[in-house]
């Protein structure tokens, strides 16, 4: 499995907010998001490749419970699913991070989807040429449903813009999600950008009874790898 970055930090996004966890970074996407923050695990991929027993024996030095699968896409790799069996016989609590466009029987505690709206679409990006692509596969309703049957999970939108906000309402009500499974979470690598979105954003999750999800890291650290 190709490894960016493996660090110990605290959750910053989602329910799970402030829970000391070991972040397992894969590198490698099947998206190209134009607001992309780990570009390094995505448009541009880094990284080692590291076998599934070396990630196991990594973890298990760790004192931290909470294990975090973020990427880039960890859920395209085949080696999510032995792996995360193996961190479910260490005792972990296992977090994928995902965008819900790739189903997997993996062993997951907290499925963490992030389905990608339009303001994702990378139109200016390299002459346009990933649009097409990331279009085609952003979104996957069957999958998203599936993932959501077999495992405890929360919604996570990362949101730009309020007009976002009439996209997000059409795909929970398709996908019959209660609103308490829905994080609306502000678009931005900077605390000043973060505070700016989170201000109206806040109001939007009082209309809609959707929850409001932080972004504490870059709070807390800034806009930097390792944390």
């Amino acid at each position: 499995m190709r490894i960016s970055e493996i660090f110990e930090s605290i959750q910053g996004e989602g329910i799970l907010a402030g829970v000391p966890s070991l972040f397992l970074r894969a590198s490698g996407c099947n998206l190209r998001c134009i607001w992309c923050d780990t570009p390094y695990a995505s448009w541009a991929p880094e990284g080692e490749d590291w076998p599934v027993e070396r990630l196991v024996q990594r973890v298990a030095q760790s004192p931290l419970r909470h294990v975090v699968l973020t990427g880039g896409e960890p859920m395209i790799f085949p080696e999510i699913v032995p792996l995360t069996r193996a961190l479910r016989g260490l005792g972990r609590h296992i977090t994928i991070e995902t965008a819900g466009t790739v189903d997997a029987d993996a062993a997951c505690d907290l499925m963490s989807i992030s389905p990608k709206l339009s303001n994702s679409t990378p139109h200016a990006a390299e002459g346009g040429r990933w649009v097409a692509m990331h279009e085609r596969t952003r979104l996957q309703p069957d999958v998203l449903r599936r993932l959501m049957e077999r495992y405890e999970y929360q919604l996570k939108f990362v949101v730009a813009r309020p007009e976002d906000l009439a996209e997000i309402r059409q795909l929970v009500q398709e996908l019959g999600a209660p609103p308490e499974r829905v994080l609306l979470m502000p678009e931005g690598v900077t605390p000043e950008a973060l505070r700016e979105r989170s201000l109206w954003l806040v109001e939007k999750c009082r209309e809609t009874g959707y929850r409001y999800s932080p972004r504490l890291h870059i709070l807390l650290y800034g806009n930097r790898r390792g944390v």
